[in-house]
């Protein structure tokens, strides 16, 4: 019989998921010991959804049950293929895998071809991105084109680094919170303060969603111009961005406010009639589904090849429509 065994228990693998009880719920740290993954493969694998977390009784960060830790280390793949999951690449080491030059992999990555899913300041205070290497080679099975012939030039020199990360961020930080006010404080962050202003008048809403407003990444040592940097990252900066993000903060504060008041809030404030009438732009980042061709294509067995594994792509990021 096959058994996984963890290092509190030995628990079937048929049982893993459906039978066996939730079990002790485990601290972020814990959890990430058992799944053999670094503290950041873990916090990564939270938010894009691929380990299960529940609310911490207590208050304090969301746990991992013993049951979700036995049906990830079930499978056949364990620990390679959820580390595989959650490997990130820059650009040097993703043009490597694509096997193409970094100048034409900055070009797709700038186009918005693939979206990134961190970032970070190197010490010259510049933005590192970092990308999904699952994606890429999602990417490569989708459209081998791209990988040769014409450089993909960018749409007016415009880069769309910034602004996908920005919605996949929201994404991700919605994915780990049941709390509606910590949600909309997800998408608060993305406007100024005369936005916000203008979309929540009440002051201890606003108060609320600036205490919980989520942290971007820090600083070392803090800096004001690299703080700069970062609040520049996070802001939405395009109109139609800009109105995408208000009416996403309607919806987000219309769920808030039905879940409970703010702290010091009497009353619900008023949405913002403009921003409920706009409606999505159409330039909504969106996720792209998987890609399940597997054709005869040299570029994927040398892909799949140098990623040491053959299973389908994970969910990659998408381009954002553009207005025509």
């Amino acid at each position: 019989m096959t058994v996984v065994t963890t290092t509190h228990a030995v628990v079937p693998a048929v049982a893993a998921s459906a039978a066996a009880p939730a079990g002790p719920r485990l601290a972020p740290g814990a959890a990430a010991r058992e799944l053999e993954l670094k503290r950041a493969e873990f916090e990564l694998a939270v938010q894009l959804g691929h380990i299960r977390t529940v609310p911490d009784p207590g208050g304090g960060h969301r746990r991992v049950t013993a049951r979700e830790v036995a049906r990830l280390r079930a499978a056949e793949d364990f620990p390679e293929g959820l580390r595989e999951r959650v490997r990130t690449v820059g650009t040097a080491e993703g043009a490597d895998l694509l096997g193409i030059a970094p100048g034409r992999f900055t070009k797709l990555a700038r186009t918005g071809r693939f979206a990134p899913v961190r970032c970070y300041l190197n010490r010259y205070r510049a933005v590192v991105w970092l990308y999904l290497a699952d994606e890429l080679v999602e990417l490569a099975l989708r459209e081998p084109e791209l990988l040769s012939g014409r450089h993909p030039e960018p749409d007016g020199g415009q880069d769309w680094r910034p602004r996908n990360w920005r919605a996949r961020r929201i994404a991700m930080l919605a994915r780990q919170t049941d709390d509606q006010w910590e949600q909309a404080a997800a998408v608060a962050a993305t406007l100024d303060s005369a936005h916000l202003a203008h979309i929540v008048p009440d002051p201890y809403e606003r108060a609320h969603l600036r205490r919980l407003r989520p942290e971007t990444f820090r600083v070392h040592p803090e800096s004001p111009t690299a703080q700069g940097v970062i609040d520049g990252l996070v802001l939405a900066d395009e109109p139609d961005e800009i109105d995408w993000c208000r009416l996403r903060l309607v919806e987000a504060l219309a769920d808030a406010r039905d879940q409970g008041p703010a702290p010091g809030s009497t009353a619900a404030s008023a949405p913002d009639p403009a921003a409920e009438s706009r409606g999505n732009p159409k330039a909504e980042p969106v996720a792209r589904e998987p890609s399940r061709h597997r054709g005869g294509v040299p570029v994927q067995r040398r892909l799949l090849g140098r990623l040491r594994r053959g299973k389908e792509p994970g969910r990659g990021g998408r381009r954002p429509a553009r207005s025509s």
